[in-house]
């Protein structure tokens, strides 16, 4: 018997999380399939949530809890010697929030909950047929499933992309990357502890615990990930990179990976999508990974509920790949920048990074552009003001625009009254400022007029928004 729903989401990590706790929230009905058993790992790679990614969780009133879960650090380092200053960011957030993936996981699950997805564990996910009404989902310890679209965020080996034939081009950047999870008999000087030397490159951050999270690489222990790791090897890279091991002892966890650039040559292949590392895969440096992929959710989620429940032709999920995949090939790129930076051991590539680092430190205008792309704020989807993540605009009421946004509907912040009721997915506010705004579910500014006419103003609604559920009254 094929049980139907919505939309099957692949895959249960961040990225899976977010995207079905919004569908549930627009009423689509989702599953969620996952291969592993029930429960939340702490051995997570992710520690980092940044400000876009933190704005995005605020419009579902998610970032306070977390923000109480973590550790805000206002100042990055992302290469020895190039520290950046979050502090002056403009947002409610300038800082980066040092939280492990697992709270982030376990927030966002229990919101998909308690929104009515559905979770379906040890389903292993083996071959998808798709035709024109639909996909089937086929796999062990599950029902086959009927959905109208799916979803793979299932990590970097993703099923979902081999069952679709998407390849996934690029190649490894650094091998033998150690992970460890120790205790301390020392406390190390910062929250985010980091160094490099060229030859090793190590990474220190606090689980809350009693424990911290190493990360770390020698250029000498260029081996295999099955490769035998034992403490000892952690400890001479941390004392190489950092001057000391911090008296590390106790370790709970040790793990070696290879870190790979890479990206589907598409996000979209008929009704299946990919997002997350089933999409795009690059170096752990600027703590960038989970952050792309709950905004590449963020991004999706809307659409696909918009489509689904009538307000939208489905070439509206054809901008997805159009949007989120130049940011992921930014992504790849500045990440993989950053990481041969770290590696640098000839004179000229210390000397290049000494320049850089020089160049960023000195003129404000890069420094600028180096934070925002860092932390998300600098991703636009269109020119002008079209397209530009709008601010955490003050609003009547003593409200702001990321909680009107909360209801997942588009917002419309206007000089004049806008009779709104006809609209059920659109919230209206009147301000004070230069233009009218219309404001995506994703926080995104989707059309932009000064005093537009009510009939100006009626057809972008009705471009943007969806025909009204009854005639409108413009006053």
């Amino acid at each position: 018997m094929t049980g139907t729903t919505g939309v099957a989401v692949v895959g249960c990590g961040p990225t899976g999380l977010l995207l079905a706790g919004d569908l549930a929230e627009a009423g689509v009905p989702v599953t969620v399939l996952e291969k592993r058993p029930r429960g939340i790992s702490n051995l997570t790679r992710a520690f980092a949530l940044h400000a876009r990614t933190l704005e995005q969780l605020d419009m579902r009133g998610l970032a306070d809890e977390l923000e109480s879960l973590g550790h805000p650090l206002t100042r990055l380092g992302l290469s020895d010697g190039l520290t950046l200053d979050l502090s002056g960011l403009p947002t409610r957030f300038p800082h980066v929030l040092v939280i492990p993936q697992y709270e982030v996981e376990r927030v966002l699950e229990r919101r998909a909950r308690e929104a009515g997805a559905e979770f379906v564990y040890e389903a292993e996910v083996t071959a998808l047929t798709q035709d024109a009404s639909g996909v089937t989902v086929l796999g062990r310890g599950m029902e086959p499933l009927r959905a109208a679209y799916v979803v793979g965020t299932d990590g970097m080996r993703s099923t979902v992309r081999e069952a679709v034939g998407l390849p996934f081009p690029g190649r490894s950047v650094i091998r033998s990357v150690v992970l460890a999870d120790v205790r301390l008999s020392e406390d190390p000087p910062d929250l985010l502890t980091a160094g490099t030397t060229g030859d090793a490159f190590a990474l220190l951050i606090p689980f809350g615990d009693g424990y911290h999270r190493v990360v770390g690489w020698h250029r000498s222990h260029d081996v295999p990930d099955d490769a035998p790791l034992d403490l000892a090897e952690i400890q001479d890279i941390v004392r190489t990179a950092l001057g000391r091991d911090y008296g590390m002892h106790d370790p709970r966890w040790l793990s070696r990976f290879h870190s790979d650039e890479r990206q589907a040559p598409t996000y979209r292949a008929g009704r299946v999508f990919l997002a997350g590392d089933a999409a795009h895969v690059h170096s752990p440096a600027g703590g960038q990974g989970m952050n792309t992929g709950l905004q590449d959710a963020a991004n999706l989620s809307w659409k696909l509920a918009a489509v689904l429940n009538g307000r939208a032709d489905d070439s509206l999920l054809d901008t997805y790949d159009t949007e989120r995949h130049p940011v992921g090939r930014t992504v790849l790129r500045s990440s993989g920048a950053l990481i041969r930076l770290a590696m640098a051991n000839h004179p000229w590539t210390r000397g290049l990074r000494l320049l850089l680092t020089t160049l960023v430190t000195h003129f404000p205008t890069l420094r600028r552009k180096a934070m925002h792309q860092v932390t998300g704020l600098a991703y636009s989807y269109g020119p002008g003001l079209t397209g530009r993540r709008a601010p955490d605009i003050p609003l009547p009421g003593n409200t702001r625009l990321y909680e009107a946004l909360r209801r997942g509907n588009f917002v419309l912040l206007t000089q004049i009254p806008y009779e709104a009721a006809s609209r059920p997915h659109l919230t209206t506010s009147e301000w004070s400022g230069p233009r009218t705004l219309l404001i995506r579910p994703d926080g995104y500014i989707v059309w932009t007029a000064k005093s537009p006419s009510p009939t100006a103003l009626e057809q972008a609604l009705l471009d943007h928004v969806g025909p009204p559920d009854h005639p409108t009254r413009i006053s």
